[in-house]
């Protein structure tokens, strides 16, 4: 029953994220479920207790959930080879771009941390 629970307030964040996603934005709705959740756990609305042992069973299980989009990818590989090189460049040019942002934001808020703590 407690994983059931966890796993409801987990689609409960979905399902909101799905409501936000009705809105006139160019974000889909798992941004906004995700960003809700993060905001519910750092004000402790949520706390993380609620949730880990299905949490970390869908990390667990994680790369079965690529199989179905893999093999997508290679049901459509006649409209993507043609476009192979773009669609390479952009992977590793967002790749790169998306650890440099991740690094000065860890950087960033390492930083105010220490700063809060020596403060």
């Amino acid at each position: 029953m407690k994983y059931l629970k966890q796993m409801a307030i987990i689609l409960l964040f979905c399902l909101l994220g799905e409501l936000l996603a009705l809105l006139p934005l160019p974000i889909p709705a798992a941004v906004y479920g995700l960003i809700l959740m993060v905001l519910a756990l750092c004000t402790g609305i949520l706390k993380a207790e609620s949730i880990r042992e299905t949490a970390k069973f869908l990390l667990e299980i994680m790369p079965v959930l690529f199989v179905g989009p893999a093999v997508s990818v290679l049901s459509h590989w006649g409209v993507i080879a043609p476009n192979l090189g773009p669609i390479v460049v952009i992977i590793v040019v967002g790749t790169f771009l998306t650890f440099a942002v991740s690094g000065l934001v860890t950087k960033c808020l390492s930083r105010k941390k220490d700063g809060d703590e020596n403060g």
